[in-house]
């Protein structure tokens, strides 16, 4: 094929070749959404409800939850529908709207882990300044800035990513469409003008990482400079669900785009690509609960009530 113009469709990786399998495969992801779905649902319905947690904390974290969900169910419904009709075809279309939605949220999802990790950063190392640097007015802000730059982006990557001749075969090696997998099928030059694009991404991104790093720094300085033992639990409560959740993002995306050639394998990128796309948005509901007493407390009364009013 010389141009991804004669491409109509592109044929998704397989989780098996076996119907059982398949099938297995379709009952685990359906488990995996739906879990995620409710988890991400019950943050947001929380936080929403509840005025005590309209905080700059909880606004970050609901819009972290929003982008769990929409980046889930970019990828898997379609994939646990290809497992349970036996298909592995997605139109050229679909195909690029699924690059953009996931390119779009998964951008934003990093620069809201950032905005969070500065969040902590003033609320622990410049609680005076608290309500001046991150008002409401400021939060609105970062936000914005943060889906407005994920759409930024995802309109680059994806322009450039199917606006270049495609020159092998129509197979991605993903079961969703992936940029890397799909830049594998393309000409080498315009492979090269994309890696480009894809370098100067990174770039931004370890710019974030850093950031991420070293507000952590100036946190933990300042935790042990606390004389209370309680005093330091209660931060690592608030610090630790969030530095978890940037660990698993980061260093799983970061091992997907940089790991050498010599080492990836259709195997290896399905897992790595499962641990970065899928497991996040179904875990992240889980380790900000776990450790978050007020959100804790907010959800049990909430379905406390709600179980009232049933009754």
């Amino acid at each position: 094929m010389s141009n991804g113009s004669s491409i109509t469709q592109f044929i998704l990786l397989a989780f098996a070749d076996m119907r059982e399998l398949q099938l297995l495969h379709f009952w685990l992801f359906l488990g995996i959404y739906l879990s995620a779905f409710l988890g991400n649902g019950l943050i947001i319905t929380t936080i929403a409800c509840d005025h005590h947690l309209h905080t700059p904390m909880y606004f970050l974290l609901l819009n972290l939850s929003v982008l769990d969900l929409g980046c889930f169910s970019t990828t898997v419904p379609i994939a646990m529908a290809n497992s349970l009709w036996n298909t592995r075809a997605i139109s050229y279309s679909g195909c690029a709207a699924q690059v953009f939605f996931f390119v779009f949220l998964m951008s934003a999802e990093y620069i809201f882990l950032t905005i969070m990790a500065y969040d902590r950063y003033v609320a622990i190392c410049k609680p005076l300044h608290y309500g001046t640097l991150l008002g409401s007015r400021a939060c609105v802000h970062m936000a914005a800035a943060a889906w407005g730059s994920g759409f930024l982006n995802a309109v680059l990557q994806t322009s450039n990513t199917f606006s270049i001749p495609l020159c092998q075969v129509n197979a991605v090696d993903q079961f969703f469409c992936e940029i890397l997998h799909i830049l594998k099928l393309s000409c080498s030059d315009a492979y090269l003008r994309e890696a480009g694009l894809l370098v100067f991404i990174l770039c931004l991104a370890f710019g974030c990482f850093v950031f991420i790093v070293v507000s952590y720094v100036q946190i933990f300085r300042a935790v042990l400079r606390i004389p209370s033992e309680q005093g330091r639990h209660k931060v690592f409560s608030t610090c630790l669900p969030h530095l978890a959740v940037v660990s698993m993002f980061v260093s799983t995306a970061i091992f997907a785009y940089v790991k050498p050639p010599s080492i990836s394998s259709p195997s290896l990128d399905f897992v790595v690509a499962v641990l970065y796309s899928v497991v996040p948005p179904a875990v992240n509901p889980l380790i900000y609960s776990m450790r978050n007493k007020e959100l804790k407390d907010v959800l049990r009364k909430l379905m406390t009530g709600i179980f009232s009013e049933a009754a």
